[in-house]
This record gives C-alpha cells, sequence and structure tokens, in this order.
C-alpha cells in the first residue's frame, strides 16, 4: 500500500490541480507543497521497508514495482529535489499565471520517475517513460502562446519520442525471447540475438532521453521552459532517467559484448564534446544545460564500465548540485529579466544568498575537494581505468572541461558589476529575490557538499554495498589527488582569464552546440519529411488513384449496362409479356359461352389429336 500512494500522491495531486484548472490556482501552490512533503515522508518510510507490489496486467504480464537499495536511493532524491523546486517556483511564478496546470503538471512529472525508478516489469517502466516524455512537453511549452517555446517542446519531445521507440523494440525482443512476464531482471539471460535487440533498444532509449550524442541537442530548446523546469528536468527526472536505466540493466550490458563498450565511450565522447560546448557559451541556462549533458555523460559512462555504485553515487550529488545551480539561475532571471552572462557581471555581489549558494554549487560541480562529485566522480574515473587507460583519460579531460566552465561562471558573477549591461533582456525584472526563492537554495548547497563523505572509504563501502550487488573499482588515493589538482588548477587558469580579459563570446560551431539540431533537420527530419510527401503523393496517385479509377470503370460499366444490356434485356421481358397477352386475348375469342361452339371446338381438338398419333405412329 505504501508503494502504490508513494507514486499515486503526485499523480492523484497533480491530475486534481489539473481538472480544477484556473479555479485551482490560488491554492496550487501550498497544495502540491503539501502533496510533495507527504510524498518526501512516504519516500523514505519505503526505502526503510523496501515493499513491493505487482498487479496484473495481461495473462502472463505484470505491472510491478519494488523498492531495492538503488531505487531507495533514488525516490529520496527525486522527493528532495521536488520539494525544493516546488518550493522556489511558489515564489517564483506570478498570480496570473496558470499556476494549477503549472504545479499539476510538475507533480505527474515527479510521479511519473518516481514510477520509472520502482519499475520491475517493461510495462510499467514504458507506462512511465511515456507519461513522463507528455509531462515534460507540456512543461517546457508551458508559455505556448509563444511560438519559440511552444516550438522547443515539439523538438524536445519529438527527438525523445523517436528514440522512446527502442523501448517498444526491446519489449517486443523481450516477449519473442520468452522473458517471464516483461521482468527487466530476466532481460541478460535472454538468448543470443534476442538481447542483442533488446540491448540496442534499451540503449537507444536511455542515450535519447539523457540527452547523449547525437540527441543532446533538444536539451539546448528545453531552456525555453521555466527555470523551476529546467531545475527539476536536469537534476532528477528526464535526463536522469536515461542514466538510471543504463545503471539498472548494467547487467544487461555486461552480457552483451559491443553494449557496455558502445555506452561507456558514448558517455565519454557526450562528457567531452558537451563540456566543451559549456566552456564557451553566453546563456548561463545554456552552460548549464550542456554541462548536464556532459555529467550524465559521466553516469553513462559508469554504467558500460560497470560502476553501477559509482554512477548512482554521482547521480544523487549532480541532481542536488544542478538543481541548485538552475534554480539560482532562475533567481538572477526573475531579477534581472536576463540569463546573459554579460549581464550577470557581480550579480553575485547584490544577492549574496544567491551568490554564495551558487557558487558552492559551481565548485561542487568544478570537482573541488571535498566536495560531493570530486568523490563520485572520482570512483567514476576509477571505473572507466579498471576498463580502458584510454578511457580513463578521455574522462579526466572532460573533468578538467567541468572545472574550466565551473570557475568560468563564478569569476563573472563575483566580478565588478558591469553599469552599461543590458537587463531586462527576456522579460521585465522584478529587481528582488523572493524568500521562497532564497529559501530552498541553501539546503541544496548543504547536500551537495555533504555528500562528499563518498570520499570516505569506509562511508563509500556502504552506499556501494546499498546500490549494487557487485563490487565495482573504487578511486585509489592518487586518483583523487589527481582529479583534485587538475580541478583546481583548470578552474583557477579559467577564472584568472575572466579577471584579466574579461569574457570574450566566443564563435564557432561550439557555441550553437555542435550544429546538431541543424544536422537531425537535415539528415533525419528532411529526409522522413521528403519521404512522407513522396509517400503522401504516392497515396494519393497510386493508392487512393486507383480507387477512383475503379470507381469512374464501375461507374462506365454500369452507364453501359444501363444503355445496352439492361434495354435489350428490358426488352426481351416486354416481348414477352405481350406475346403472352396477346395469347391472352386469343384465349378469350372461343370462349363464347354457346355450347354448339363448345362440342365443335371438342371435335377439332379430338380430330387434330388422331392425326398427330398417325403420324407419330
Amino acid at each position: 500500500m505504501m508503494l502504490w500512494s508513494l507514486a499515486g500522491v503526485p499523480l492523484v495531486a497533480g491530475s486534481l490541480l489539473l481538472v480544477c484548472g484556473r479555479r485551482a490556482d490560488p491554492s496550487a501552490a501550498p497544495v502540491a507543497v503539501a502533496a510533495t512533503v507527504l510524498t518526501l515522508v512516504l519516500s523514505v518510510v519505503v526505502a526503510v521497508q523496501r515493499p513491493a507490489v505487482s498487479a496484473s496486467y495481461v495473462e502472463g504480464i505484470s505491472f510491478g514495482l519494488r523498492v531495492d537499495g538503488l531505487s531507495a536511493v533514488m525516490v529520496v532524491t527525486v522527493s528532495v529535489v521536488l520539494l525544493a523546486v516546488l518550493v522556489f517556483a511558489a515564489g517564483e511564478l506570478g498570480r496570473d499565471e496558470a499556476r494549477a496546470r503549472f504545479f499539476g503538471f510538475m507533480l505527474l512529472f515527479a510521479g511519473a520517475m518516481l514510477v520509472t525508478v520502482t519499475a520491475t516489469t517493461l510495462v510499467a517502466l514504458l507506462m512511465a517513460w511515456e507519461a513522463m516524455g507528455a509531462a515534460s512537453y507540456a512543461l517546457i511549452g508551458f508559455w505556448w502562446r509563444e511560438s519559440r517555446r511552444a516550438g522547443s517542446g515539439t523538438v524536445a519531445f519529438l527527438t525523445t519520442r523517436a528514440a522512446d521507440l527502442g523501448l517498444y523494440l526491446a519489449a517486443g525482443a523481450a516477449l519473442a525471447g520468452g522473458v517471464d512476464g516483461l521482468a527487466l531482471d530476466e532481460l541478460a539471460g535472454l538468448p543470443d540475438g534476442w538481447r542483442d535487440v533488446v540491448a540496442a533498444g534499451v540503449v537507444l532509449a536511455a542515450l535519447g532521453k539523457s540527452a547523449q550524442l547525437p540527441f543532446s541537442f533538444w536539451l539546448s530548446r528545453a531552456m525555453d521552459g521555466p527555470s523551476p523546469v529546467s531545475a527539476l528536468l536536469h537534476s532528477a527526472t528526464m535526463v536522469a532517467a536515461g542514466a538510471y536505466l543504463l545503471l539498472r540493466l548494467e547487467p544487461l550490458l555486461g552480457a552483451t559484448p559491443w553494449a557496455g563498450v558502445l555506452v561507456a565511450w558514448a558517455g565519454a565522447m557526450t562528457a567531452l564534446a558537451l563540456g566543451a560546448v559549456a566552456v564557451v557559451q553566453s546563456d548561463l541556462k545554456q552552460l548549464l544545460a550542456a554541462s548536464t549533458c556532459a555529467q550524465v555523460g559521466f553516469m553513462v559512462l559508469a554504467a558500460g564500465a560497470g560502476g553501477v555504485a559509482a554512477g548512482s553515487g554521482l547521480l544523487v550529488a549532480h541532481a542536488l548540485t544542478k538543481s541548485l545551480l538552475f534554480l539560482a539561475a532562475g533567481a538572477w532571471l526573475t531579477a534581472l529579466g536576463t540569463k546573459q552572462l554579460s549581464a550577470l557581471r557581480g550579480v553575485a555581489r547584490r544577492y549574496p544568498v544567491v551568490g554564495v549558494t551558487f557558487t558552492a554549487g559551481a565548485v561542487t560541480l568544478a570537482g573541488f575537494p571535498p566536495l560531493s562529485i570530486w568523490a563520485a566522480k572520482d570512483h567514476v574515473l576509477a571505473a572507466a581505468l579498471h576498463e580502458a587507460t584510454p578511457l580513463y583519460l578521455a574522462g579526466l579531460a572532460a573533468a578538467a572541461l567541468s572545472a574550466a566552465y565551473a570557475g568560468r561562471a563564478v569569476a563573472i558573477v563575483w566580478s565588478a558589476p558591469d553599469p552599461g549591461a543590458a537587463r531586462d533582456g527576456e522579460r521585465p525584472g522584478t529587481g528582488r529575490v523572493t524568500a521562497w526563492q532564497s529559501g530552498a537554495l541553501p539546503p541544496l548547497a548543504a547536500g551537495a557538499a555533504a555528500l562528499g563523505v563518498l570520499a570516505v572509504p569506509a562511508v563509500w563501502d556502504a552506499f556501494a554495498g546499498i546500490v549494487s550487488t557487485t563490487e565495482g573499482a573504487a578511486a585509489a588515493w592518487w586518483e583523487l589527488l589527481v582529479s583534485a589538482v587538475v580541478a583546481l588548477a583548470t578552474a583557477g587558469a579559467a577564472a584568472a582569464v575572466v579577471r584579466r580579459r574579461g569574457d570574450v563570446p566566443a564563435r564557432g560551431p561550439w557555441t550553437g552546440w555542435l550544429g546538431l539540431e541543424s544536422a537531425a533537420r537535415s539528415l533525419v527530419a528532411a529526409p522522413a519529411g521528403t519521404a512522407a510527401v513522396a509517400l503522401a503523393r504516392f497515396d494519393d496517385r497510386v493508392v487512393d488513384g486507383g480507387v477512383r479509377a475503379t470507381v469512374a470503370a464501375g461507374s462506365s460499366l454500369a452507364r453501359v449496362i444501363d444503355a445496352r444490356v439492361e434495354w435489350s434485356l428490358d426488352g426481351m421481358v416486354r416481348a414477352v409479356a405481350g406475346g403472352f397477352r396477346r395469347l391472352g386475348q386469343l384465349a378469350r375469342r372461343p370462349q363464347t359461352g354457346q355450347l354448339h361452339h363448345y362440342y365443335a371446338q371438342a371435335v377439332v381438338a379430338l380430330a387434330a389429336l388422331v392425326v398427330l398419333l398417325v403420324v407419330l405412329g
């Protein structure tokens, strides 16, 4: 019952807010926050009790949920981040905005994620996966009257939906391969062939959902949604779902010879490429979005290298850190009406609470010791080193880029203010940060910093024992030292460049996310559109044209039959009828009513009969 309630509370509360509509706007924030508090309490309870529930879907297939060590950590993380984000949103959304619609979709979004992380069968996973995608579409395009924002929601939805087809492929192959009840735990035991198809579908869906190469561009477009949406989407839900799925199904990747290697290098390449993209961004939210792709790349790398505990630790640390950074960016956007870095010079001095917490999140993201991402990321790098030295070197280079963009951002927001900077460029600024907004930040900053205890061997061993049943590689002391030196040196160098030369805007493909969206339009969308047009023409001219030709031929044949055949048949009928009518008239003539005429006719008939008998005889 507790596990049903965990997912049911946000789903029911969100549905009620959506059904009530604008009438529920005044009470939407308190209802959503109260529902989230209850969800957090339930998440702690189920994390301790570890329940499992199941309901029959069709014969032989069930809808199953279970809380184990990995999902226990995730449900608590999702609930904590959701509470912080909704508290922040309560102070950001204006009274005239559709608050019930916003909070309703946020609760549905989080509820779907809670089902995703506790799902034990492909049926439950697919349902939650689809609900999460639909809710993200509504939230990214929340300000749907603006065509750019509505278009961004469509781009994000269609991109992730295209990759989501992989899960349907995996479900079909698992069913054909004989997986009992479509249970996730049994996918690794499929025979060769079917297992390869399932692994391919899972990898495709996970890479698309987590915005890994080549799907990363949709996350850039997702920045057109409200800041609380970005904070939730980038930290503990949508983007994290793909990485979580790969971590959950690591046995499947390990049992499929090519899958682990592919996933590990996909994560490493994304961490490198999108880390470089983040370094040159001039928009703070775009910087953080590219950073999300890069950091999730480390989690994907961990899943491919068999480091389930390492990837899980980084997922939790990143969730707290990235939600903090996006909320801080959203607070400045509300106050100043811009998120351009050139206009945010000195903003940390003007709003010190936001500035200090943003700095705490940024240095955590940079990998500074002894903070959480430093500890978790080094365990990921240890798993990479255990797998292959080139993989480790790629990860270390990506970690250096993380420190570079984090150091650059911190240097800009603490530098001397620019009096001539353009403000209110994207919306009218309020000039203030509300108590609700600033109050949501310190707990996240404290959590992001405190998780640095994962660097302590005893603590790490305990955490790894909770989230994983296999023993993964742990970071050695020299690996922790190397990454710390790299992070400190790189971040310091980036900050020094900003202080001495200013923040010079970059040019080139890196600023435009490597042209990934244009490439997708040219290589995928345009050919698909051309094929659709060609198929439509084929349908119109061949299929539909054939139907029309058949109808025309039938009509012509009917007219010919009506004009000739039917006329002839009708004439024959009329001739036969006329002949019988004349015979009837002739038959009436002998009937004179005179008896001697009848005798005479009888004699004539008898004579004719005698003649006939004589002739035939």
